[in-house]
């Protein structure tokens, strides 16, 4: 698969710290921001890793929703770094396409599945943290604070976290919206600056505005999880399973509303 440089720039809204400004609020950094492009560059052996027949199928067909080269391209990935991937999952969607290519590229990968007991690597050698749709879970374990600290630990200064979330409504309350996956962009980056994190960029890359947010069992009503029925202790869920034709709207909304986020840890 090749994708061109240019069409992945026409796809993305990316919004880009000014590389003068040094805010010391959230406030004062929404009024130092301005709208770029990435810059972006031909990856040949991502784009060989991303089409690898290698990949399970359902992998491959996700890639519309998920678009994993032109987001590990807008976090910055690159031939040779040391990745830590953050609880991959049983699946490990985006293992299979990282362990490959940073093995190719002389590169090192990691999977941690708890930060609060190591973060694989040195502090300070890690040149990506790869945060995949966890946050929802951390805050309701209380566990969003100690974990960023681990990450800017590990990361080296002007390294990346590199962020994939389900996103909740600006202005909504995180005690109410992360039992059903989701968390606002404001939260994430609230979380990320006290634990000394720069937001870099942001970008609509992974954005489904026919996501509403109100499904009968969460965000995990949506591809791929697609329940379709109340969950056995969840007081959240609808009482009642899907019909077939509602169970036909949700796929069609497809996979979340989600928020690309791109955070540096200071040089």
């Amino acid at each position: 698969m090749r994708v061109s440089p240019l069409a992945i720039a026409a796809a993305a809204l990316v919004v880009a710290t000014a590389a003068s400004a040094q805010p010391t609020s959230q406030g004062a950094a929404a009024a130092a921001i301005a709208l770029s492009p990435p810059t972006l560059q031909e990856d040949a052996a991502l784009q060989a890793a991303v089409a690898s027949d290698a990949r399970p199928a359902a992998d491959r067909a996700r890639d519309v929703f998920r678009r994993p080269y032109e987001s590990l391209t807008f976090w910055g990935l690159t031939p040779g770094s040391t990745v830590v991937e953050i609880q991959p999952g049983r699946a490990g969607w985006w293992s299979a396409i990282l362990q490959p290519y940073l093995a190719q590229t002389d590169g090192r990968y990691v999977a941690v599945n708890n930060p609060a007991e190591g973060m694989g690597v040195e502090d300070g050698t890690a040149d990506m943290v790869l945060v995949a749709r966890a946050f929802h879970n951390w805050h309701r374990a209380g566990r969003t604070e100690p974990f960023m600290a681990a990450f800017f630990k590990a990361l080296k200064p002007g390294g990346v976290l590199a962020i994939e979330q389900h996103r909740a409504v600006e202005g909504s309350n995180p005690d109410q919206t992360a039992n059903f996956g989701y968390v606002s962009e404001n939260y994430v980056i609230q979380a990320a600056e006290a634990a000394g994190f720069v937001l870099d960029a942001k970008s609509e890359l992974n954005a489904n505005a026919r996501d509403d947010r109100d499904h009968p069992y969460g965000v995990w009503t949506l591809p791929p999880v697609r329940t379709s029925a109340p969950r056995e202790g969840n007081p959240n869920d609808r009482a009642t399973p899907l019909t077939e034709a509602e169970r036909a709207e949700y796929d069609a909304i497809g996979e979340s509303d989600r928020m690309t986020l791109r955070f540096r840890k200071p040089a």
